[in-house]
């Protein structure tokens, strides 16, 4: 995978940081995931709703720490 750099304002930067669903998230997955959004937003904006809804739900539940992280999830799952 080739990577690029982009000039973007702190302004843009922290609205960016808002639609992180964790901590460590890259802004390469947080622009995907509204790249995605708003493909879908016209053709199924009810599937559209859902993801957000479903990121927003996300985000709470780490807010509020209600997460597993990698190296416990795979210890529950055997692996």
């Amino acid at each position: 995978m080739s990577a690029t750099t982009i000039k973007i304002h702190g302004e843009t930067k922290s609205e960016l940081d808002k639609f992180r669903e964790y901590r460590n998230e890259s802004y390469d997955e947080v622009i995907h995931k509204l790249v995605h959004i708003a493909k879908h937003l016209k053709t199924e904006p009810e599937l559209s709703k859902e993801t957000i809804e479903a990121i927003e739900a996300a985000r709470e539940r780490i807010k509020k720490g209600k997460f597993v992280i990698e190296a416990e999830a795979a210890k529950r799952l055997g692996f």
